[in-house]
């Protein structure tokens, strides 16, 4: 392979490489590759397809790669890797050797609809099978999906480690993932028969979703179905060679007597440890009282878990421990999270003894949890109470330990009721949950408070990355809402590796399309997008701009592909509904424009208006802009046609912008923060108004103090364009700014994660409207891609996807000494270190094989290198740096 790390490896580039591809591990050395590339002539690092014979559904295959360099000198071989083919075929159908003509699994559940109300929330539901299978296991794979939520164990082990929630959440009338373990262990431990549990609860299927009450006909649960199911498909491989499936069919049986007795993702879980015999795991469990399986033979499409699971991927022990009423305890995590509690119990207690748990991210001023921002009665008819609930089970046992399996809350403090004895910090453990994508970017530097506004931001990414990209983890929404995903994918993709999250969310943004072809306001959609949230200009644009980013970021042309006519489809359906090019949108139930700006701050003496970009400019700017990016797409995608027709309309949309919006001193209509960011970001203004513009955008810092007044879709804008035409002292005021409002204020009134008002709490003054205050969102910490771009300098280059060639161009300043940045990108990992000594700039930059970079040192020039380890210096002037 190529090797970056060298000091005297530069220019290093890869000339042609080749691939092989076996059956197995075994057959590498003995037998002859099934398919072999042959030497191929390409740069290529990524996106390769395989273009062997048509490959077998189930299968393990193995490969391994060799490269060539510029000078032609040929890499060892890499290596051997293997993946696992999904499963081929609509329904799973292929026959077993051992067992032809069986048919495919069915969908099973129980036959009754549970005895659920649209207040209460419903129990689990437990299935068994118990099997024997004839012969030594080799191997063993099991496929499972389900219409709610699932937890599969294999004679009482579970195999599922530290996955929960799945299958996750998607638009369930259309398609459900399934998900693949090996189960090899569990059944090699003892030789007969087994028994296969599975746990359903309702999730997102059958539970409550945020904001049904305003679906039609104002149901609460059930949005797509009641009925509980699962699809389960069991491949054990015997060392005689047969091979033995057993699937989800009549044989099954069910029953409803656990002890989850109501689970909900928003109002938590009761468990009853009464209830919990864990024996129905075994196969010498008797199950003569159970009941018979209900059936189905229809379901929704069935695809292979695209990205990352779910996963529980840390443990915080509380910090402290009080008292703020008699027995009544709250613990502190120091961190607010999204996840559960693991709580143990100690000293005396009797079954039947009730421990409450209720979780909130901030307190009263009396020490107290504060809820409201729950959106708990009366501020809407039910909230989020995000209360978990333990029922004793026995008092032989020194301890209890209980931790919930179906439902997550947002949380920094738990309230504990029940208890005899006064606990101990440790007793109580924050169980982080998120879809568990790899950490990316790595930003230090010499301020504290900047680094801890940055770990902020990675905290609300994580905890908002819940199988979609909610806007929040606590209160009763946790919606995938395009337009805070919108401005802050380029913050999440240099945060960590989003490549499969976000393109699986492009999925539900396309499967919750209107039928007009507008984009939904959130996705998955479970209420009817053609009807309500729906058609909001810049929420919509998710589409087409997270597209777009996640190619830039990741070269993912495939995506592309697909998400090409989606966003076609969308931009004409723009067009048509705007004929004189000027976007006034039909969204409902309203036009969000600018969301949060500064005009809704509660502040003695702040100004409650002038802060808000005028509607038609805002969605006129998204326009121009999505048909700017749609002639960018057709032009990589080779869609000559399209490519003219998308680009006469971005110039005509902006000829009209300027026309309607703008004076000849390059002044826009409402003067706003907003406004110059938005076009200035967008290119609308012609290059001999874009100077003055940005001056004029300077200028209205100054009615606020030099402070923001800009909303969820300007704010990183506005930072980026402000550093784009040099106003850097400005830009670095704003991120250094402690005073309200500021991200400074945030960390330093308590914030461990970004809020989603800039006034979300005020001293002396307390909190903002409970009906929409959360304390963890991501939409205005978007500021961590001018982070990155700015202070580490990293910079991607749209010209040449996945980083085919990066531009590091840090620019220090606001009294910063040092700053370390680096970046995995899918060629290798980039580094942008600086510091400053008086007036020395050491840079250290670190360029992977295969990109070229410009390197822009401050005050010395730029320079265009190749891959390699390399120093520059320079002797700054500027003041501020």
């Amino acid at each position: 392979m190529l090797e970056p790390g060298k000091p005297d490896a530069r220019d290093l580039k890869q000339l042609a490489y080749q691939i092989k591809v076996w059956d197995s591990i075994a057959d590498v050395e003995k037998r002859d590759a099934i398919w072999d590339s042959g030497k191929i002539q390409s740069p290529a690092q990524f996106g390769i397809e395989y273009a062997g014979p048509a490959l077998r559904s189930g299968r393990p295959y193995a490969w391994r790669v060799r490269v060539w360099d510029q000078a032609g000198s040929q890499s060892d071989w890499s290596a051997i890797a293997t993946w696992t083919m999904g499963l081929l075929g609509p329904h799973w159908s292929r026959k077993s050797p051992s067992e032809p003509g069986d048919a495919p699994p069915k969908w099973i559940g129980a036959p009754i609809d549970l005895p659920w109300s649209e207040h209460e929330s419903g129990p689990a539901i437990l299935l068994r099978k118990k099997i024997d299978i004839a012969g030594e296991i080799d191997r063993a794979i099991v496929y499972v999906s389900s219409l709610g939520l699932y937890e599969l164990q294999i004679d009482g082990a579970n195999v599922q480690g530290e996955e929960v929630l799945s299958p996750g959440w998607t638009d369930y009338h259309k398609r459900v993932h399934y998900q693949t373990y090996d189960v090899t262990e569990p059944l090699h431990r003892s030789r007969g028969e087994h028994a296969i549990s599975v746990t359903l609860a309702p999730g997102w299927y059958a539970g409550r979703i945020g904001l049904t009450h305003l679906s039609n006909g104002g149901a609460r649960r059930g949005i797509y179905g009641r009925h509980l199911r699962l699809y389960l498909e069991l491949h054990v491989f015997t060392r005689d060679g047969k091979t033995h499936v057993i699937r989800s069919d009549e044989s099954w049986k069910y029953s409803t007597d656990g002890p989850v007795v109501a689970t909900d993702l928003l109002d938590g879980e009761t468990f009853d440890a009464r209830r919990d015999d864990v024996r129905w795991r075994r196969a010498d469990f008797d199950d003569a009282s159970w009941k018979p399986v209900a059936c189905n033979d229809n379901g929704p499409l069935l695809q292979a878990m695209p990205c990352e699971p779910i996963r529980v991927t840390q443990s915080i022990p509380a910090i402290a421990v009080t008292e703020p009423k008699s027995s009544v305890y709250i613990f502190d995590l120091g961190q607010n999270i999204a996840g559960r509690c693991r709580v143990t119990i100690r000293g005396r207690r009797s079954p039947g003894d009730e421990i409450v748990l209720q979780h909130v991210e901030v307190l009263n001023a009396d020490g107290t949890i504060y809820r409201d921002n729950l959106r708990i009665p009366p501020i809407s008819p039910l909230g989020a109470p995000q209360e978990d609930r333990y029922i004793c089970g026995t008092s032989d046992k020194d301890t209890e330990t209980f931790e919930p399996h179906f439902t997550f809350h947002g949380f920094r403090y738990v309230q504990v009721t029940g208890l005899k004895e006064r606990p101990q910090p440790a007793d109580l453990v924050g169980r982080v949950m998120h879809t568990d994508a790899p950490i990316a970017g790595e930003l230090e530097c010499s301020s504290d408070l900047l680094n801890r506004i940055m770990r902020a931001i990675v905290w609300t990414q994580r905890d908002n990355m819940i199988s979609v990209p909610t806007d929040c983890p606590q209160r009763d929404e946790r919606l995938g809402w395009t337009g805070d995903m919108q401005v802050f994918c380029g913050t999440a993709s240099f945060n960590m590796d989003v490549s499969k999250f976000l393109a699986k969310w492009m999925q539900d943004l396309v499967d919750a399309q209107c039928t007009d072809g507008h984009m939904p306001d959130f996705a998955p959609h479970p209420f009817d997008p053609d009807t309500r949230f729906s058609r909001n200009p810049g929420w919509g644009d998710a589409a087409p701009i997270g597209a777009w980013k996640l190619y830039t970021m990741y070269g993912d042309r495939r995506l592309l592909e697909e998400m090409y006519e989606p966003c076609a489809r969308m931009l004409r359906a723009v067009h048509r509904d705007s004929p004189d090019l000027i976007w006034r949108g039909r969204a409902y139930p309203f036009m969000y424009g600018d969301w949060l700006t500064a005009d809704t701050l509660q502040l003695e003496g702040w100004p409650r208006s002038g802060g808000e970009v005028p509607k038609d400019i805002y969605s006129t700017a998204f326009f121009a802009h999505h048909a700017d990016l749609m002639t960018r797409m057709a032009t990589v995608l080779g869609r000559e046609s399209d490519a003219r027709e998308f680009s006469a309309l971005a110039m005509a949309v902006k000829k009209k912008f300027v026309e309607a919006f703008v004076d000849s001193d390059a002044k826009i209509k409402g003067d706003t923060q907003a406004g110059y960011a938005l076009a200035l970001a967008f290119d609308l203004l012609p290059e001999r108004m874009q100077e003055r513009a940005a001056a004029h955008m300077v200028e209205a810092l100054k009615p606020y103090g030099g402070a923001l007044s800009t909303g969820f879709q300007s704010t990183l804008r506005m930072m980026l364009q402000l550093s784009r035409f040099g106003y850097h002292d400005q830009a670095y005021a704003l991120v250094n700014r402690r005073e309200m409002p500021s991200w400074g204020y945030m960390v330093e009134h308590g914030g461990t994660t970004i809020w989603e008002r800039w006034d979300g709490f005020v001293e002396g003054r307390g909190y903002q409207n409970p009906g929409m205050n959360s304390f963890c969102h991501y939409a205005i910490g978007a500021v961590g891609e001018w982070m990155y771009r700015v202070i580490g300098g990293i910079n991607p280059d749209e010209s040449q996807p996945g980083f085919g060639h990066v531009i590091i161009k840090p620019i220090p300043g606001g009294g910063l000494t040092w700053a370390k940045c680096a970046y995995p990108s899918v060629r290798g990992r980039i580094v942008s270190d600086w510091k400053v000594d008086g007036a020395k700039l050491t840079m250290n930059v670190v360029i992977p094989p295969n990109m070229t970079a410009t390197v822009h040192v401050p005050e010395s020039g730029k320079k265009e290198i190749g891959s390699g380890t390399y120093e520059f210096e320079s002797t700054l002037t500027r003041k501020g740096s």
